[in-house]
């Protein structure tokens, strides 16, 4: 147990300075935005408690205001998917439910669980994110636009994060 505490604090820690240092760094065309940072709340066992989901979340979310100055933008995201994801895991569980002494991996649960899995939770982020940094509804196709391809981007950059860093 205190492996795998002590394995999420610098996986927190490390996926934080990445984003700040590596990720923040990549805009393309002003559409594509990757948010690798929310693979922490993404991989997180499933036995975590619901408010250390929320205290996780809000930590990450306010880490990354912190450096990006933005104002509690990432921290209303993050908070939100922290809270969404045990509804999404209960909706998208095996029939038997998950195993003991596994994660929210592809290795674990296939390509196709933990696709769908991070899109889902990937594009609630963005929407939320996107929507609170414009704040209105005027510009919703442009911004709907931005939420998809940064969904996209962000997606397959995690799915192939685990195939090269989160190896079993």
């Amino acid at each position: 147990m205190i492996r795998i505490a002590t394995r999420n604090i610098v996986r927190f820690f490390i996926l934080v300075l990445f984003q700040v240092l590596v990720m923040d760094n990549i805009q393309l065309g002003g559409y594509l935005n990757p948010y690798f940072y929310i693979l922490f709340i993404l991989l997180l066992p499933f036995e975590t408690p619901r408010w250390v989901l929320l205290v996780g979340g809000f930590m990450l979310g306010l880490s990354i205001d912190l450096f990006t100055n933005t104002l509690g933008m990432h921290t209303a995201a993050t908070v939100l998917i922290a809270f969404i994801r045990p509804w999404i895991l209960k909706t998208f569980a095996p029939r038997d439910g998950y195993e003991p002494e596994t994660f929210p991996r592809i290795y674990y649960y296939g390509f196709n669980w933990f696709a769908i899995y991070t899109l889902i939770l990937t594009f609630i982020h963005h929407m939320a994110l996107f929507y609170i940094e414009v704040f209105n509804f005027q510009d919703f196709l442009s911004t709907f636009l931005r939420v998809v391809l940064s969904t996209v981007l962000t997606s397959a950059t995690i799915i192939l994060s685990q195939y090269f860093i989160f190896r079993k």
